[in-house]
C-alpha cells in the first residue's frame, strides 16, 4: 500500500474516532442538562411545554431572545405614536436605529406618508394633517398669509396649498406633497408674531391673527386686496381685543398707512 494511502487511512480513522468521542461527551452533557431541567419542573407539568419551536438550545435562550427583539419593537412603536408624524433621524435621536422602522413596516404598524414622513397605523388624522406634514418636513418654515387666515378662521378661502414663509437666502424646500407657495419674509416681519401650536403631537409654528393680517396688506398684490379687507373684517368683528396688536404689527410691516383708510371704513 503505498505511503500516502497509508496516511490518509491513519488521518480518516483518527478524525472518525475523535467525532465519536465528542458526540459521546455531548451526548452526556445533554443528558445531565435535561435531567436537572426535568427535576425543576413542577408536578405534573408536561416537558413539551417547555419547547419553543425546533430549537435545540435551552429555551431560555430563545425566548430572551425573541422577548428583546419585542421588547425593541414596542420602544419604537410608542416613539413613533408619541411623535405622531416622524423620520427616521428622529427614532436614531432616541437611540432606536432606522431599521427597526422598517420591520415596523413590514409588520404594518407603521405606514409611510410621504417622502421621508412615516405614521403609526391607525394614526389620529386631523384637518391639519398637511400642516403637520409641513412643519415636519420645513422646521424652520413659518405658516403664513392664506394658510394662517385659514388657521384663524379669518377667511372663507381654501387654498390648495400651503404658504409658508422662509427668510430671503433659504433654499426652496422640495416635497412631491403638500403642495407649496414659498413667501420670502425678512427682519421683523420674519421673526415677530411667530405663535407655536401641536398638531398631532408635531409643533407646528404659525404667525399670530394680528401679524397676518399685516402680513395680507403686505403682500396684497400676492393675495389680492379683497382677501385683506376680508381678514381685516372678520379680526375687528371676533378680536376687537387685538387692536393694539395689530397696530403694532402693522408698524412691524410698514402697511400702516394703506391700513387705515380700510380701519376706518370699517369702523
Amino acid at each position: 500500500m503505498p505511503s500516502g494511502t497509508r496516511r490518509r487511512l491513519v488521518l480518516e480513522c483518527w478524525l472518525v474516532g475523535l467525532l465519536f468521542c465528542l458526540g459521546f461527551f455531548f451526548g452526556l452533557s445533554l443528558g445531565s442538562f435535561l435531567g436537572r431541567q426535568a427535576s425543576m419542573m413542577p408536578a405534573g407539568s408536561d416537558a413539551r411545554e417547555q419547547n419553543v419551536g425546533d430549537c435545540v438550545q435551552p429555551p431560555t435562550f430563545c425566548t430572551m431572545r425573541f422577548a428583546m427583539a419585542a421588547q425593541r419593537s414596542d420602544q419604537a412603536l410608542k416613539v413613533v405614536r408619541r411623535l405622531g408624524i416622524i423620520r427616521p433621524a428622529d427614532l436614531e435621536a432616541h437611540g432606536i436605529p432606522r431599521g427597526q422602522l422598517y420591520r415596523l413596516m413590514r409588520a404594518g404598524l407603521v405606514e409611510r406618508q410621504a417622502r421621508g414622513l412615516y405614521v403609526a397605523s391607525r394614526h389620529p388624522y386631523t384637518a391639519e394633517h398637511s400642516l403637520a406634514q409641513v412643519a415636519k418636513r420645513v422646521p424652520g418654515g413659518v405658516l403664513c398669509l392664506l394658510t394662517a387666515l385659514r388657521f384663524h378662521g379669518l377667511t372663507t378661502q381654501a387654498p390648495a396649498e400651503v404658504w409658508i414663509a422662509l427668510p430671503e437666502k433659504a433654499r426652496r424646500p422640495r416635497l412631491d406633497y403638500p403642495r407649496l407657495r414659498v413667501a420670502r419674509f425678512s427682519g421683523p416681519a420674519l421673526t415677530e408674531g411667530v405663535e407655536t401650536h401641536r398638531l398631532e403631537n408635531v409643533e407646528v409654528h404659525v404667525y399670530s391673527a394680528a401679524k397676518t393680517v399685516a402680513d395680507c396688506f403686505k403682500y396684497r398684490n400676492k393675495i389680492g386686496i379683497d382677501v385683506a379687507v376680508e381678514a381685516l373684517r372678520e379680526f375687528g368683528r371676533h378680536r376687537r381685543g387685538d387692536a393694539t396688536q395689530l397696530a403694532r404689527f402693522a408698524r412691524v410691516c410698514r402697511v400702516t398707512r394703506i391700513m387705515q383708510p380700510y380701519l376706518d371704513a370699517i369702523a
